[in-house]
């Protein structure tokens, strides 16, 4: 294929589908010439169609006109003379585009015709960019075909030019969206995308400055967003600008939420403050339309200025309307980021760090000084008894308080230091950059525990609360921010065991007993799958029969390395870690199948009575529980005993006592264990489904040598007897306990006195030769 015949493929491939308005003007030729010979049906002579033919091109908008083959105007229409500044035709003809236009234009358009003359292919909708502005950027679609003579030579050109900058600037403002919608999709920097968006508006407006100016937080000022074009010194001169009803165009439709049309800033009294700002740059009018959010709340302001005195057009409204809304767009999408990226890294109810934050930023912290002879002191801190103000008060007072206390840390410390939020009521400070001397960490921490002492005003009263905290300075007490947080936190703890509300520093003692408190752990939760529990039973005796009538079973942990290990070691830490459940359910389990075994073994009934803890009773479906054992192991629920201390119950006493209801259904008897050593109410006792009360060992251990406890135990039997409860006392060893306890009136007896706890296949022994009393049950 040869170079032209290419060449003109190409020319053919790109204007075959924009040839459609040239063949529209043929069409409408050709109507034109159809109407005519019906009006005149007679044949018109030359004149005729010459006139007429002059008055159709001269009425056509788009540029037509003819040229020979060294680029000369032969012919034009009207608009064609005009638009090239000229009076008449016979002022066009014989010129070239090069005697009316810069050279480097006329070089375009006759490098265009060159290639139509020597192809002899006519060219159909270029696009270009008009000669002739009219004050504005406009382009053409133009097409051009060869000119031949009645023999078929080609002798010029003709060329028709269609006016198209409405189409090309819809198109123009199409492509700016989208761009602009991209870089919102993006998350481009805001300043950003607001110099795109004023750029595009003042491209579509030729002689147009456009700004945006952003309401600060208070909600009282107007701060530089962007004014790419603008004076630079204006735009400082107006940063910070306060809003209000006489604030120039921007701060009186940021004032009242509407546009300000201001058509002469030198006129109007609402620039009267301004205007003298604006003066060296030329403008005359500024229109100020507001940025609203989604609940039309002011976000900044869109201004356009002008060198001209009056109000934007119809179209020019129509695109600061636009502009103002994608701006509302860009403004809340980055609010919204900005706010996410805060909630990642911030504790959303007290506006302090997190925990991810502080970890991202400590080990840079601690490494500025690294080397220097000071210390970075991390204090892992915790209320005491917050959970009693949110249970009494309710959730909302206990945020209220935490908000508080957070907001007295951030100003007890310096800006170079760091309060977190780790959750719930515990937070971390960590003071940067403390001399080595201990009375001055000490002071400065025990400054900040007396801040948080503080009363607070919740709900019309007045409350103080403590706080116990734990300390570590780096590098002396933890060289990583984890070895910091482990030991802080174990100094807090210890700062809880001897009774809250003060602040301990980490010792290498305490190191070792939490290291050993982690042991003990672990061990004890491989001590059920490895089956090292046990249970002992100790006989409860009927002083009316003298005989055992129940017995209570104790746990026991035969460890492999210690040997038989008391509860009172290993129950404390099974209640801190949550194993108590677990464990608790087991021993439910191994009573239940022990005495099941008894009765299946020919041994008379009796009463196992099993201890309850607080976890397990906090349990949700714990009756479920506790009916689904008595199920598996085949014990009926009457030879059942739960005994519950009075300090379990009076955590919750409305859901204690429905969780004792339930239990009663299930036929479950229930005791109150230790009696007399918590907090007792004796509205709530007669409430209580119960059958017995259990004396506490402590009472009776002095009987009968102290009168108070005497007293006492007179008093807590003849309370039961009133109440129609049954009274057993624990802890008798000697025969002068048994005698007062008989005069006294209690009617069962457990301890030392009769027998100590024993081991399952020994208390079988026991109650093999000592007899039971079923009556008990």
């Amino acid at each position: 294929m040869s170079r032209k015949t290419s060449r003109n493929t190409r020319y053919a491939a790109l204007n075959a589908g924009d040839n459609l308005e040239t063949r529209r003007l043929i069409d409408a030729g050709n109507r034109l010439a159809e109407e005519v010979a019906r009006i005149f049906p007679r044949e018109p002579d030359i004149a005729d169609r010459h006139y007429w033919l002059e008055t159709m091109i001269n009425h056509v908008p788009d540029y037509i006109y003819a040229k020979d083959l060294e680029g000369r105007f032969l012919i034009a229409n009207d608009v064609t003379v005009a638009d090239n500044s000229l009076e008449s035709l016979r002022d066009l003809v014989g010129k070239t585009d090069f005697d009316l236009h810069p050279y480097e234009f006329a070089q375009a358009v006759a490098d265009t015709e060159r290639r139509v003359i020597e192809t002899g292919e006519p060219i159909f909708g270029i696009e270009e960019r008009a000669i002739v502005t009219k004050g504005r950027d406009r382009w053409l679609m133009t097409s051009k075909v060869p000119l031949r003579s009645k023999s078929g030579k080609i002798v010029g050109t003709v060329g028709i030019s269609r006016d198209i900058s409405d189409r090309k600037e819809a198109e123009r403002l199409l492509e700016g969206q989208a761009r602009l919608l991209e870089m919102i999709a993006k998350g481009e920097p805001l300043g950003e995308f607001f110099d795109e968006l004023i750029l595009l508006i003042e491209a579509l407006l030729p002689g147009i400055r456009g700004s945006i100016l952003l309401l600060s937080d208070d909600g009282g000022h107007l701060l530089h967003g962007a004014a790419p074009n603008l004076d630079e010194g204006y735009c400082a001169a107006i940063h910070g600008a306060e809003i209000g009803p006489v604030a120039g165009s921007c701060g009186t439709a940021a004032w009242r939420g509407e546009q300000v049309v201001v058509s002469d800033v030198f006129a109007d009294p609402l620039w009267q403050n301004y205007a003298h700002l604006l003066r060296p740059s030329g403008l005359r009018s500024c229109w100020s339309t507001p940025i609203l959010s989604r609940e039309r709340k002011v976000l900044g302001t869109f201004a356009l200025y002008s060198r001209d005195v009056g109000a934007p057009s119809e179209r020019q409204q129509e695109l600061i309307a636009m502009a103002a809304h994608l701006a509302g767009i860009a403004i809340e999408r980055k609010r919204a980021e900005d706010r996410i990226g805060f909630m990642a890294h911030h504790d959303s109810l007290t506006g302090l760090p997190n925990r991810v934050l502080f970890e991202d930023q400590v080990t840079v912290m601690l490494d500025a000084i690294r080397g220097r002879d000071q210390w970075a002191v991390l204090a892992f801190l915790d209320l005491d008894n917050f959970k009693l103000i949110n249970d009494s008060l309710g959730h909302a007072a206990g945020d209220e308080l935490l908000k508080a206390v957070a907001q007295r840390m951030l100003a007890a410390v310096r800006k170079s230091d760091f309060v977190v939020r780790v959750g719930g009521d515990e937070f971390i400070i960590l003071l940067n950059g403390l001399p080595k001397e201990r009375d001055v960490v000490l002071s400065r921490l025990e400054d900040i525990r007396a801040e948080i002492a503080m009363p607070v005003q919740l709900q019309g009263r007045s409350l103080q609360v403590s706080c116990s905290m734990g300390v570590a300075c780096f590098p002396d007490q933890g060289r990583t921010v984890s070895e910091l947080l482990a030991n802080a936190d174990t100094a807090m703890y210890r700062a809880k065991e001897i009774g809250r509300n003060n602040l301990q520093v980490f010792t290498e003692e305490m190191a070792a007993r939490a290291h050993e408190k982690l042991q003990w752990q672990e061990e004890l939760r491989e001590a059920i799958a490895r089956e090292e529990l046990l249970l002992h039973f100790q006989p409860q005796m009927s002083l009316e029969s003298g005989r055992i009538f129940a017995a209570e079973a104790l746990l026991r942990w035969k460890h492999p390395v210690r040997g038989i290990i008391s509860p009172a070691t290993f129950i404390p830490l099974a209640e801190e870690t949550g194993l108590i459940v677990p464990i608790g359910d087991w021993v439910l389990r191994a009573a239940c199948r022990q005495l099941k075994a008894w009765q299946e073994a020919g041994l008379p009934p009796l009463i196992v009575s099993a201890n309850v803890s607080a976890r397990q009773f906090r349990e949700g479906n714990w009756a479920e529980r506790v009916a689904a054992i008595l199920e598996e192991t085949g014990l009926e629920a009457r030879y059942l005993e739960l005994e519950l201390t009075e300090s379990l119950i009076m955590q919750d006493v409305s859901g204690a006592i429905a969780t004792m209801h339930e239990l009663e259904a299930i036929g479950v008897h229930l005791a109150i264990d230790d009696f007399g050593t918590g907090y007792s109410s004796l509205s709530a006792l007669k409430r209580f489904p119960v059958r017995r009360l259990k004396i506490d060992r402590s009472f009776v251990a002095d009987i009968p040598s102290d009168g108070d406890d005497i007293a006492i135990t007179s008093a807590i039997i003849s309370l039961a007897q009133k109440l129609g409860l049954r009274v057993i006392a624990e802890g008798v060893e000697t025969q002068a306990q048994v005698e007062f306890l008989q005069k006294a009136g209690c009617d069962e007896i457990q301890g030392y006195f009769f027998s100590r706890p024993l081991p399952a296949h020994e208390f079988e022994s026991l109650l093999r030769q000592a007899g039971c009393d079923a009556d008990g049950i």
